[in-house]
């Protein structure tokens, strides 16, 4: 077996952005609710849901990050990674709640459409640009190495996008005085977090179910292992992901001539360096099992001569 590694890659860092994120996101949802209200205007009532929402999934996000830096336990030897995952799956299932109620309402405006207040629309919503703008910022370094701090850095980004539709609603509305740009806006805003969020639900089902994480080829790494020297087979290769930052895979080796703690070590290295897989556990067994105990067609791969 290779050395196992008990610390996390849950960046840390991301402490602070997450509480000022956190912060900034709630106060603007009191302002966007209380104006949206007075102001009449269901997108801006809309809005406030959708980043209440974001609220929440900041915390479930930062939460699920800080339990998975804890030590390992003698009942979860794994430790809490996982709890970053269902924390991205959670924020997907909660966003689409959010489009589902967004989308009863804004029917229900265009069924009896309200006079609304183009002004405070416009203000609020400026605000929202920019308070959006900046939190999407604190997590732009990290989108690309953890699924929750690109699902935080996405929703922020969506949001920005989305106020600005608001401001331009709202010049719209003062110029034309066309009541149902309000709610057809809520709809607009409905589609723009459905189409967002996808890749986000998509992604943390697909791991959450032990999936081989995106980024990694089952097949290159299938084909790396084979041309290792001495492997004469590979068979019950598992490639999963323990945390939406850490890979593991387990393998069998058949290796006539054997194997020592240099090859393991070398080849655990590589796996890591190449295919970011940081917990490789690799059994090597002289005899061709996959041979002799008839193994299912799919579950050992000849290596291929050259």
């Amino acid at each position: 077996m290779s050395p196992s590694h008990n610390h996390s890659h849950t960046p840390a860092r991301f402490d602070r952005a997450f509480a000022i994120g956190t912060a900034l996101n709630l106060g603007f949802v009191v302002i966007e609710a209380t104006y949206g209200i007075l102001g009449n205007s269901l997108a801006l009532v809309a809005d406030a849901g959708h980043n209440l929402s974001d609220v929440m999934g900041l915390l479930l996000a930062w939460g699920a990050s800080v339990l998975a830096r804890k030590a390992a336990t003698a009942s979860h030897t794994f430790g809490f990674k996982k709890a970053t995952i269902l924390a991205s799956l959670f924020s997907a299932l909660m966003l689409y709640g959010a489009v589902g109620i967004i989308v009863w309402e804004a029917v229900q405006r265009l069924l009896s459409p309200l006079p609304v207040e183009g002004f405070i629309v416009i203000v609020v919503a400026g605000i929202g640009v920019v308070i959006n703008t900046a939190t999407a910022l604190l997590f732009f370094s990290g989108r690309k190495d953890d699924l929750n701090i690109k699902g935080a850095f996405l929703h922020m980004a969506a949001d920005a996008v989305v106020s600005v539709g608001v401001v331009a609603a709202g010049f719209a509305i003062r110029a034309t005085g066309l009541l149902w740009i309000d709610p057809a806006l809520s709809i607009i805003i409905a589609v723009i977090i459905i189409i967002a969020s996808w890749g986000l639900l998509k992604d943390s089902l697909h791991l959450s179910m032990a999936g081989v994480p995106g980024h990694i080829d089952p097949e290159t790494v299938l084909s790396f292992l084979e041309e290792l020297p001495g492997v004469h087979y590979v068979h019950d290769l598992h490639i999963w992901a323990a945390s939406t930052t850490e890979n593991i895979l387990t393998a069998h080796l058949v290796m006539p001539e054997g194997g020592d703690d240099v090859f393991l070590d070398k080849t655990a290295q590589e796996l890591l360096h190449h295919f970011d897989i940081h917990h490789a556990t690799l059994q090597i067994e002289h005899d061709d099992c996959c041979a002799v105990n008839n193994h299912e067609a799919g579950s050992c791969w000849p290596k291929q001569s050259t």
